[in-house]
């Protein structure tokens, strides 16, 4: 993880306020990662689970970065070291700090599956009339947003935060960092089981978005999602969802190519898409846009020139055949809904369906795994590739389709070639651990 700092001196003086250590040459950007850092930059040496980076300051010195932050000084190493007790704490409280002196109106984002997509959406359809300041790729965690919160500018008039969470309590630091204003949780999934143990877990970790919220804030409700209507908070609450109940009520229609427009209140909203996934989240990022005073007429044209999230159902045309790419990550809601696109899509084909263990599920995983090979058996995959240890289960529950179980890409990427043809679909799901990408990667040279 690496930033460039977008006011340098500002930075120094809150550095030197913290740290109370005069700083010998400019910094213009802070690395928590040697293999990225640049001449100038103020080098994070964090003490993980599985690294140190203090093995790394030699490698940090010779990028010639401007100092070091450490607990544990290396006199025999030429870099500056500014030594703390903990710099994953002094890290935080200059993210915190940089952000308490910024005016910037900040909407935090979590969930369990949407939360990229919907951040994007919003980052572009504001940017049309904010100077707008967002979370960059992974930076979403505690260590990621502290960088994200540094590259706050003084004319940012509007933010969107995307906070992600592997325990309890990690949603409520975030808050406590980025002080939202407004809050949107997509949905609520069951992810990461193993470190949550419990979807009621979930459930509060995500809530923590919206009891961190003011009164004169606003919580944007899926009235689809039940566990999020049971979430309390102090904010005004904004329901939207496929009910008409909610305050913004949304409703489908696809047309003779697949696409789907939304209609939401009466306004027709074109996504361009056959994924009623994105579909969702469209509505989500229309509704806080229109809520907060974006005119519809800019939402619209705002979204019909939306380039899409990379490895998030991105299409691909390859030698007459369909890639889409969803590899980024999985759970079992995002699996489902990752089947259900893939013959949202028209063709005249088959349709592949390559999938990859879904990680971090604890004891759920076997019951999880089966239920995508029950899934992917009913819904009718003419092909389904499995790749990982946990995925053999889904390859043996499958029934009445052609499944197939893999230990290493290099032979499903061979089954892969030998079997698509022309005007076929193979669509790509996994965890983000899973590293399919690769296999897309080999798959596009075709």
């Amino acid at each position: 993880m690496r930033i460039d700092l977008p006011d340098p001196i500002k930075f120094m003086e809150l550095l030197v306020k913290l740290t109370r250590c005069d700083v010998k040459v400019p910094i213009t950007g802070v690395s928590l990662d040697s293999r990225k850092a640049k001449p100038g930059d103020l080098f994070i040496a964090l003490i993980g689970d599985k690294v140190d980076g203090h093995k790394y300051l030699f490698q940090a010195a010779e990028k010639k970065c401007a100092a070091a932050i450490v607990s544990k000084p290396n006199n025999s190493i030429k870099i500056q070291q500014i030594s703390v007790d903990d710099p994953t704490t002094t890290i935080t409280e200059m993210g915190n700090k940089w952000r308490s002196s910024k005016s910037v109106e900040v909407t935090g984002i979590t969930g369990s599956n949407g939360k990229t997509t919907t951040k994007e959406l919003l980052l572009h359809i504001f940017s049309a009339w904010h100077f707008v300041h967002g979370t960059r790729g992974n930076y979403n965690t505690h260590l990621g947003l502290p960088l994200t919160l540094l590259e706050l500018d003084s004319r940012h008039t509007q933010s969107f935060l995307e906070m992600g969470a592997n325990h309890r309590g990690d949603i409520g630091h975030l808050c406590s960092l980025s002080l939202p204003r407004h809050g949107l949780i997509t949905n609520i999934a069951p992810s990461h089981l193993s470190s949550f143990g419990s979807m009621e877990t979930i459930t509060k970790t995500k809530g923590e978005l919206f009891k961190s919220l003011p009164e004169n804030g606003k919580a944007f409700i899926n009235n689809d999602d039940k566990a999020i209507k049971t979430i309390e908070t102090n904010a005004e609450k904004i329901t939207y969802g496929f009910s008409s109940e909610s305050d913004y009520f949304g409703n489908l229609k696809w047309d003779d190519h697949g696409l789907i427009t939304l209609s939401i209140n009466g306004e027709k909203v074109p996504t361009k898409s056959a994924n009623k996934s994105f579909a969702k989240n469209v509505l989500a990022a229309s509704v806080i846009a229109s809520t907060m005073g974006i005119p519809w007429e800019g939402i619209k044209k705002q979204i019909n020139s939306f380039k899409g999230v990379k490895s998030r159902c991105q299409m691909i045309k390859k030698n007459g055949f369909t890639i889409i790419d969803d590899s980024y990550n999985a759970n079992l809601t995002s699996s489902l809904a990752a089947l259900d696109y893939l013959f949202q899509v028209p063709t005249k084909g088959k349709r592949h369906f390559v999938f990859g263990d879904m990680l971090e599920l604890g004891v759920s995983s076997e019951n999880h795994h089966r239920k995508i090979g029950v899934a992917a058996s009913k819904i009718g995959v003419d092909h389904l590739y499995c790749y990982g240890p946990e995925s053999a289960v889904t390859a043996k529950s499958a029934d009445g389709i052609e499944s197939y179980h893999f230990d290493d890409k290099t032979s499903l990427l061979d089954s892969l070639r030998k079997s698509l043809k022309v005007g076929d679909i193979v669509l790509f799901k996994g965890s983000r651990g899973m590293s399919l990408e690769s296999i897309i990667k080999e798959l596009d040279k075709i």
